[in-house]
């Protein structure tokens, strides 16, 4: 299997960063990476899972090895009553899984439709929008032990899902490499248009008769006009979470903002949004040097050109924070920083 050294990683992240590898390699099966984690070479090297890049941002050039997740296929695997079961390999284009699944009229990602990556960041991140996550359709993944040498199953449960969060960002971080996932879908869709402006979009779009198919291509036209294309702008989407606050807290932010919004949590907080809160400080469209703040969602830095990664971990920083200054609120990075 062929490695290569000192590998630019510039076209493998959504920022465009200029970073190099010590060593790379691509893996595209289960057998392929087992034979890669066994190779003296790497023994005890560092690794860096790569997949689609779409959520990381490099600071700095990667001592080690950095092995990229190419693992394809989509299939089904099981269907009852009133389910699909589709198994899609971690490599897979996570809208291009999408898609496929709209074309057989399987629902329950329709919400998802445009999230950049793969499918590997998907239970990882808990990806979500427009009122649906991961753990809403999430069945089972397959993930490789890098110590023990073995593939495990995860449930759900085992995946400790939180929003934007499960037990391979913190509690398991780099001890697995996810091979597949598995999404429980539905034969017969459950629509889901009440967050943002889907159904703003679906009168425009003069949809008569809802769909997974209108709902889809809604959710593409508001993330199109809303969001920076990475191949265009550098960029790796939403920057931040949306952070939670208490409920007192966010009676404090409303009578001192009332145009403050705060969306309700089961645990009885409230959730904020980190764009509004950023905007407010002044920030959506700042651009210094080739970093900046997009000028159309402040929540989304971007790279004009040139920027490195630590310029936009400094901007990150710099808002970070002007937010607490403001409202004592403390942002939390959603990307994932190296």
């Amino acid at each position: 299997m062929q490695v290569s050294n000192n590998v630019s990683l510039k076209q493998y992240n959504s920022f465009g960063i200029d970073v190099s590898a010590e060593k790379f390699a691509v893996f595209k099966t289960s057998d392929e990476i087992a034979e890669l984690i066994c190779d003296q070479r790497f023994h005890n090297e560092r690794l860096l899972i790569l997949g689609g890049g779409s959520n990381i941002l490099f600071t700095k050039n990667i001592a080690g090895v950095v092995l990229k997740n190419e693992i394809t296929g989509i299939e089904k695997i099981k269907e009852d009553e009133e389910h699909i079961f589709i198994k899609a390999g971690a490599g897979v284009n996570w809208h291009q899984l999408v898609m496929h699944t709209i074309e057989n009229n399987w629902a329950g990602l329709e919400n998802l439709s445009l999230i950049p990556g793969n499918v590997g960041a998907s239970p990882m991140q808990n990806i979500g929008a427009y009122g649906v996550e991961i753990k809403d359709v999430f069945y089972q993944l397959e993930a490789f032990n890098i110590k023990d040498k073995e593939t495990i199953i995860f449930d759900k449960a085992a995946c400790e899902f939180g929003y934007r969060e499960s037990v391979f960002k913190r509690k398991y971080k780099d001890q697995y490499i996810i091979l597949s996932v598995t999404y429980q879908l539905k034969k017969k869709p459950a629509f889901n248009t009440s967050y943002g402006a889907i159904e703003q979009e679906l009168d425009q779009m003069g949809i008569k008769e809802l769909s997974i198919q209108a709902i889809s291509q809604a959710v593409i036209n508001i993330r199109r006009s809303k969001l920076p294309d990475p191949a265009v702008i550098g960029n790796a989407g939403s920057f931040f979470k949306n952070p939670e606050v208490s409920a007192a807290h966010y009676q404090q932010l409303k009578n001192e903002f009332p145009e403050l919004v705060g969306y309700d949590l089961p645990n009885g907080n409230k959730k904020l949004a980190a764009g509004w809160l950023i905007e407010q400080c002044g920030w959506k469209g700042y651009r210094e040097g080739d970093a900046g703040c997009h000028s159309r969602q402040a929540l989304v830095l971007v790279n004009y050109g040139t920027a490195t990664g630590k310029e936009i971990y400094v901007l990150s920083d710099k808002i970070i924070k002007s937010v607490k200054d403001k409202f004592a609120v403390e942002l939390e990075r959603e990307v994932n920083i190296v």
